[in-house]
């Protein structure tokens, strides 16, 4: 599968997925940027590798507000989202095996679990 350009007109759809369990990396990158550029193979090839996952990219230059909505902050950035969920964020260009490494890690976390947490952080409404 090939990449999706995310957006902020799109981001909504693409992160949530048709069944409201998206599974999401977004590479944030710019075209002037060269690790961004050394680092879009490695992504091409784990989205070709993953049909299952959704892989997008965001062009910082383009999606300032979207970028900003991230605290990118430094590119690439590496973010993952799975059921509305935001459970990675780091900024640097991961080699081909740490990027498997990662994508494993993801597939592999309890989301019941994560959803927990989530909810125990935020603050009860009385």
């Amino acid at each position: 599968m090939s990449t999706v350009e995310l957006t902020k007109d799109n981001f909504d759809e693409v992160v949530q997925g048709e069944d409201g369990k998206g599974f999401v990396l977004i590479d944030f990158w710019a075209a002037w940027c060269g690790p961004c550029r050394q680092f879009a193979p490695v992504f091409e090839r784990a989205a070709e590798k993953h049909s299952d996952i959704t892989f997008a990219k965001v062009d910082t230059e383009a999606q300032q507000e979207l970028a900003a909505a991230f605290e990118i902050r430094s590119i690439p950035t590496l973010a993952i989202i799975r059921e509305g969920v935001l459970v990675f964020a780091q900024p640097g260009a991961l080699p081909e095996a740490a990027l498997e490494d990662l994508i494993g890690q993801a597939r592999k976390l309890d989301m019941a679990e994560v959803h927990k947490g989530v909810a125990a952080q935020k603050p009860s409404q009385n």
